[in-house]
């Protein structure tokens, strides 16, 4: 029996692979009441011979780590679907995201016991752009946080 290899879903999960280093706007929130700027740097690297790929984030502002979260991205063998892991220094249990691809751009939702968040990532050649989305109810949306980096920055 010949081993699994990664398909196109893989593939298209593979470009996200990179150091990206760019410029946030995180919205006012519960978590940040007035909200502000910030920089993220992302390392995105393929794993397990190119099943997954797994992502570190750590949040800068004012000079300081103020969030760091860890995800493993991968593709659902029985729905083709992408998904994600999450874990973050918020110490809550791990999300589950899943979602699909609309071009290049890669959105995912998931539901926890504080409510519905819904992630994009969009990538354009060297550009690579993040948006995070949250809700209560899965149907009325409020912008969380907005995020533009540049690869190899």
């Amino acid at each position: 029996m010949e081993m699994p290899k990664p398909g196109p879903a893989h593939q298209q999960l593979a470009k996200l692979a990179g150091h990206w280093t760019g410029s946030e706007k995180m919205h006012p929130s519960p978590w940040d009441p007035q909200g502000g700027m910030a920089t993220g740097k992302v390392t995105n690297r393929v794993a397990l011979d190119g099943f997954n790929v797994i992502q570190d984030y750590e949040q800068v502002r004012d000079g300081a780590v103020t969030f760091r979260g860890h995800g493993v991205f991968s593709v659902d063998a029985e729905s083709g679907q992408p998904t994600l892991h999450w874990w973050d220094s918020m110490g809550c249990t791990a999300s589950l995201f899943t979602g699909s691809w609309k071009g290049d751009t890669l959105v995912m939702t998931s539901k926890s016991p504080m409510g519905w968040s819904r992630c994009s990532f969009g990538l354009a050649g060297s550009r690579y752009t993040f948006a995070m989305e949250v809700s209560q109810d899965g149907k009325q949306w409020a912008p969380a946080m907005d995020g533009s980096y540049t690869k190899g920055a």
